[in-house]
């Protein structure tokens, strides 16, 4: 004869089926998400275009003459490290934009300093919007951008917390998401 769960097995349960749950819920929001932003051109992603490598290099040479390892950094910074582009992808794409007129490398301290030229300043103008991250700063900006990622990121916290919180933690987790939801109603009362 089997053993009937008790009460507090069963409530463990139902707390790991509403993780779970919500953790499903929240990976449909994330695809949904991401859907949106990559059919808008707005996705950024660890693997880019050659088009989107060159507008990187070009916008960020518009700042300052740099070295290759400094691109890499300084695009890996811009986009939070979401895309670090190879040394094999940067490298041939600074040659090809020297091979055009648009650059110039001068060698300092065993390193090639890439630098624009006229022409290439003119023609990072044109593409500097183009980067990634100018589009993900554009796509923030609009009144849609902001909240649903602030919202999945808090979706995340409260699946983390629901999972390997203490029933105390738990509490108080759902006094403040209480207090914070009767906030937002009062924001949209305002209008």
């Amino acid at each position: 004869m089997s053993e009937q769960p008790t009460v507090g097995e069963q409530a463990g349960t139902y707390t790991k089926m509403a993780a779970d749950t919500m953790l499903d819920a929240m990976s449909q929001l994330r695809s949904a998400l991401e859907n949106k932003m990559g059919s808008m051109g707005n996705k950024v992603s660890t693997r880019m275009g050659r088009g989107d490598v060159r507008a990187a290099i070009l916008s960020l040479l518009l700042e300052q003459p740099m070295h290759g390892y400094q691109i890499i950094r300084q695009i890996e910074e811009r986009t939070d490290g979401r895309w670090k582009p190879s040394a094999g992808s940067v490298y041939p794409t600074l040659q090809l934009l020297a091979d055009e007129g648009l650059v110039t490398a001068t060698m300092a301290q065993d390193r090639k300093t890439y630098e624009l030229t006229e022409a290439g300043r003119e023609a990072a103008a044109e593409v500097v919007d183009d980067t990634p991250w100018a589009k993900e700063e554009a796509y923030e900006s609009t009144p849609h951008g902001v909240l649903p990622k602030a919202g999945l990121e808090l979706a995340q916290a409260v699946a983390q917390l629901s999972r390997s919180g203490t029933a105390e933690q738990k509490e108080q987790a759902k006094e403040l998401l209480d207090d914070t939801r009767r906030k937002i109603y009062a924001i949209l009362a305002q209008s």
